[in-house]
């Protein structure tokens, strides 16, 4: 038995699959990065729970008034951010000098390059809590 194909418009043998079907997201085999493959590691969650509580689980931003703040002390949608890219600088993914937490507004925003590395990296707590 034959039938229509709706992505080329010919006529195939059932079961026949066409070679201008669009392959669907699970279909497609994608390489992932090596920073991919470190987001998702044991010793990148450990690390960004010690940075988040070195932090004080607020946004480092918001606390020092940087704009884009809503309320200076923000303990909501929090990531950690690497302030040198982890593409660009592997080698720094777990150094606490180049990591910070920060809520989705400012994330989003340093991401863009609206909040600069510098800046970023003068408001990084000196010390940890207690220390």
């Amino acid at each position: 038995m034959k039938k229509a194909c709706p992505y080329c418009g010919a006529v195939h043998d059932k079961g026949c699959i066409c070679p201008k079907k669009p392959q669907g997201k699970y279909h497609q085999r994608t390489e992932l990065s090596k920073a991919d493959v470190f987001r998702g590691s044991y010793e990148w969650k450990c690390k960004r729970e010690h940075i988040m509580k070195r932090d004080l689980y607020l946004c480092v931003a918001c606390r020092h008034k940087l704009t884009g703040t809503i309320r200076q002390f923000n303990n909501e949608d929090l990531s950690v951010h690497h302030i040198r890219p982890l593409i660009t600088n592997y080698e720094l993914r777990l150094d606490d000098n180049n990591l910070i937490t920060l809520c989705r507004n400012h994330h989003e925003m340093a991401e863009k390059g609206e909040i600069s590395a510098e800046k970023l990296s003068k408001i990084l707590p000196e010390h940890p809590p207690g220390g």
